[in-house]
């Protein structure tokens, strides 16, 4: 389970916001939920999936 203790914020255009919250309501996933999916696939294509298990070797 991911720590969700940290917050993002950021500005977008409310037309975009306004389609894109409708987009997620369609698929059954919140805003929240859609961005962290969006951030976890972006990670994971640059540093692969096993990401946090270096992190955590590194340290």
């Amino acid at each position: 389970m991911e720590n969700r203790t940290a917050r993002l914020t950021l500005l977008i255009d409310p037309e975009k916001k306004a389609i894109f919250e409708e987009l997620c309501k369609q698929e059954d996933v919140t805003p929240s939920q859609k961005v962290r999916q969006f951030i976890r696939e972006y990670v994971e294509e640059k540093l692969g999936p096993d990401w946090r298990e270096e992190r955590k070797n590194r340290s």
